[in-house]
């Protein structure tokens, strides 16, 4: 319920933010400055009722809790920060929160099981976290090699006008 919820604020962010480029008011970005600042405020007030939400939980389940709404709130402002200014930087930050959350709340969980079912769960994450941040850093550096490329192109393309003495 709380990821649908989630993901249908993002959506609806989305198509404020395309509504906003179609309308002329945004810069090139595709975000105004006070958009941005509008949709960073409404991201601390959702981190702040989520915490508040974990409150009268007790042991675990309210470090699972805190651990998930931490991990929606990096990962929402993440995911702001990528559409206000894209970049494959910003691209590769909103995945490497997004592992980062979801290891943190993984190692939680694993607090609930003792003995070695603990140890395996941990590993698992740890496992699973490595993959999601080495797939991160793949996309960031696929991303500087494309440009790199192109620029290199380019130079290759002037050097071929060039008369060869």
């Amino acid at each position: 319920m709380k990821h649908t919820l989630i993901s249908f604020a993002v959506a609806l962010c989305c198509g404020f933010v395309g509504s906003a480029g179609a309308a002329g008011t945004s810069d090139a970005t595709g975000m105004s400055k006070a958009d941005y600042k509008a949709q960073k405020e409404r991201i601390d007030g959702d981190y702040k009722a989520a915490k508040d939400k974990c409150g009268p939980l007790k042991g675990n389940a309210q470090d699972i809790c805190k651990a998930e709404a931490k991990g929606k709130h990096d990962v929402a402002k993440a995911e702001l920060e990528e559409q206000y200014k894209p970049s494959p930087r910003n691209e590769a930050k909103v995945k490497t929160e997004k592992a980062e959350a979801d290891y943190k709340v993984a190692k939680e969980k694993c607090d609930d099981v003792s003995g070695n079912q603990n140890d395996v769960c941990k590993k698992d994450a740890k496992a699973a976290y490595d993959s999601a941040k080495a797939d991160a850093k793949a996309t960031k550096t696929a991303e500087k090699g494309a440009t790199s490329t192109k620029a290199a192109g380019a130079a290759g393309a002037d050097d071929s006008k060039k008369p060869k003495y």
